[in-house]
């Protein structure tokens, strides 16, 4: 389960108390100028870039209900067994590395019939930490030529590098190697590979890499020439087919969150000079695959700021050629009680759908009730199928988002995301390359408090009120006589940046520190998340490898590089249950 961090005392409050909105203005907003250009292209939108995790220990993984649902919100990827328990899973077996949770209805072959009723490609999380190239080469086989499930993404562990090597072995992950080192890891990176491709060698295998500006970026422990990701690429970079990293930019102000999709560029650059580096003529090849993301470490886990978050951020990935990304989760739980956020419950639940669960003396809505982010995600829909055109667009105002997509009918569609809690938006827009017709235009919107996407005519293609907080999507036809857009201009190859600077309050990846689950009134709040979740998350600051570790006054203290980081307690999350 993913945890919020937050830097400093007012920063501690402020999260607290869940605020942080944009800041409404005195008077009457300038209308703020949209600019499309249709005659560009920022590529096509990947076939199964819309995902999602799933986990071992989720038994409503595949109901009826469940697999409906993820279909209405476009979902075409699944990822399996879950977060860091699947470097504790043995699929044979359907067991647990140290008698970890899992239920029996979550095998495998039930996540794959899953797969098949959602219409979603499967991306499966080899064991590294606890397993061998063997039992992953063994997995393929009984995946691809025993069954013919055809599972084409692969990937060798699950944020490998919070093994503790970084942290004086105080780490979340699972791993039994008696080398933890970003080098052992490189060296069996392409044992893996070797023994995978050799069973089906159709098989894509993905490296786990740290996400640029996130801790342990730019790390050297002790004993070590270069950093993580400098290390693996160097030795395994002709090995791999794609590049895993997880997105977690977080914020301590919803306001900071979502700001946050406008560094994704920068860490694409990175990650693609690093690549460049080391893989040689293989690199232009090489994928880029978000395999979790959402809005933990923000005030924000289930309610609207969330909702917004959700497409920008998918957008921005797809925009820079990621060719997936896997939102965490499709049912988490929480034992935290809920909080307010921008005058809405928020119920710190990574999940976007309810699993029912009750804390702080509140409950959830019904099981299955979508949150606000699964509406967020399903906004996308409205937006852009697999094989539509991203096309240039831009904003006058960083309050406003834009993503633009033409799509293969010959109309064009644009998403505007306000991302004020408070003020409506008067936008006017402008387009080159393409003509809309007059008149009012179809619109698909989701707006704060909303339970479903709605559809309406309004407004013009050129002038739009933005309801305060909210996803709309224009539908554009194009005027009668006029011919489709001009031939698409590529846009220029992203090249080599500076590495992206962590942010105070954020990080890359979801990190735990606690070992063993808190229990409540004697008995436990629930059973271990799937993907080995425990409370008490690691503090992610980049700042330096010396981590320090104390309690104080039930917060975990964390100094890491002279920089004093506050995380709660918690306890462990309901996965599903």
């Amino acid at each position: 389960m993913r945890r919020r961090f937050v830097v400093g005392a007012v920063a501690v409050l402020a999260a607290s108390a869940g605020v942080g909105a944009l800041a409404p203005s005195a008077g009457a907003a300038a209308t703020v100028g949209i600019r499309v250009d249709a005659r560009t292209s920022l590529g096509t939108v990947p076939s199964s870039g819309v995902g999602l995790n799933t986990g071992v220990g989720d038994e409503n993984m595949g109901t009826a209900k469940v697999t409906s649902l993820m279909k209405g919100a476009g979902v075409r990827q699944l990822r399996f067994p879950g977060g860091s328990g699947a470097d504790g899973y043995h699929w044979k077996t359907h067991t647990m590395e140290d008698g970890g949770w899992i239920v029996p209805n979550t095998t495998f072959d039930h996540f794959m019939a899953t797969a098949k009723k959602v219409g979603a490609q499967p991306i499966v999380t080899a064991n590294y930490g606890s397993g061998t190239p063997q039992e992953a080469a063994d997995w393929v086989k009984y995946a691809n030529v025993d069954k013919g499930y055809g599972v084409k993404y692969w990937e060798i562990g699950n944020e490998v590098y919070g093994n503790g090597h970084y942290s004086d072995g105080k780490g979340w992950e699972i791993d039994k190697h008696a080398d933890k080192s970003p080098t052992e890891y490189g060296k069996n990176l392409v044992a893996y590979a070797k023994a995978m491709k050799a069973v089906d060698p159709k098989v894509k295998i993905g490296a786990v890499l740290t996400t640029p500006g996130g801790w342990p970026d730019s790390v050297k422990a002790p004993g070590d020439s270069a950093d993580w990701n400098n290390t693996v690429l160097s030795i395994a970079g002709k090995s791999i087919d794609f590049g895993i990293v997880h997105w977690y930019p977080g914020g301590t102000t919803t306001a900071d969150l979502l700001k946050t999709p406008s560094k994704i560029a920068g860490v694409t650059s990175t990650l693609r000079s690093l690549v460049a580096k080391y893989a040689g003529s293989h690199a232009a090849s090489v994928e880029i695959a978000v395999t979790e993301t959402d809005a933990a470490f923000s005030p924000a886990l289930t309610s609207q700021a969330a909702a917004l978050f959700a497409p920008d951020t998918y957008m921005s990935w797809f925009e820079q050629g990621a060719t997936n990304v896997d939102w965490w989760n499709l049912h988490n739980g929480t034992s935290e009680a809920p909080t307010t956020v921008n005058g809405q419950t928020d119920y710190q639940d990574g999940g976007i759908l309810s699993a029912g669960t009750c804390a702080g003396g509140k409950c959830q809505p019904a099981r299955e009730t979508p949150f606000p982010t699964y509406w967020g995600i399903r906004s996308l829909t409205a937006l852009a199928q697999p094989g539509d055109t991203m096309v240039k667009s831009s904003s006058g105002t960083s309050s406003v988002a834009v993503h633009a997509v033409r799509s293969r009918n010959g109309g064009l569609n644009v998403m505007l995301i306000n991302k004020s809690p408070q003020n409506a938006a008067q936008v006017s827009l402008s387009y080159a390359g393409f003509t809309p017709a007059a008149g009012s235009v179809t619109t698909v919107s989701y707006a704060k408090g909303g339970t479903a996407l709605t559809t309406a005519k309004r407004g013009t293609a050129a002038a739009q009120t933005l309801p305060p907080y909210s996803i709309t999507t224009l539908q554009l036809k194009s005027a009668p006589g006029t011919a489709r857009a001009d031939k698409a201009v590529p846009a220029p190859t992203p090249t080599a940046a500076t590495p992206v600077a962590p942010a105070s309050g954020t990080t890359g990846t979801r990190a735990q520190a606690e070992a063993q689950a808190q229990t409540e009134n004697g008995a436990p709040v629930g059973g271990p998340t799937p993907n080995g979740s425990t409370s008490g998350p690691l503090a992610s600051t980049g700042a330096s490898s010396a981590v320090t570790y104390s309690g104080l006054g039930g917060l975990l203290v964390i100094a890491a590089g002279g920089l004093l980081v506050l995380r709660g307690r918690r306890r462990k999350a309901l996965h599903g249950k």
